[in-house]
């Protein structure tokens, strides 16, 4: 029986998760993106503790009317910049299932470009 699209970002996603773990020096940058918005998070999985997140619903991203990719581009170099301001150089890529194409894609070369480093 085939998976359904769904069944098979989670089978994707527990395989991934098995592999990458975040520290307090080198968070997990993951992604989650829905059909109309796209947020990231830096998490410490020692502590179970959020340290930055960015998502396109913020009022400077979501202020300007551009395409979901361009949305996805400014949502990488804001977390970028926090990540920054926090202290915090290098990251674990966790793309949680997603296919890296488009606006995850999008995302994670923003963020390479504003100084993180993954």
């Amino acid at each position: 029986m085939a998976f359904s699209k769904i069944d098979r970002r989670f089978k994707i996603k527990r395989r991934i998760r098995s592999k990458v773990e975040g520290t307090a020096e080198r968070p997990r940058m993951t992604v989650y993106r829905s059909n109309k918005q796209i947020s990231v998070q830096l998490v410490d999985d020692k502590t179970g503790k959020t340290l930055v997140s960015a998502s396109s619903i913020m009022k400077d991203v979501a202020a300007e009317k551009v395409t979901k990719t361009e949305q996805a581009a400014k949502v990488g170099k804001l977390i970028a910049e926090k990540a920054q301001a926090a202290g915090i150089s290098g990251v674990v890529f966790d793309r949680n299932g997603y296919l890296y194409h488009g606006r995850v894609k999008q995302l994670a070369d923003a963020a390479r470009e504003a100084g993180l480093k993954f």
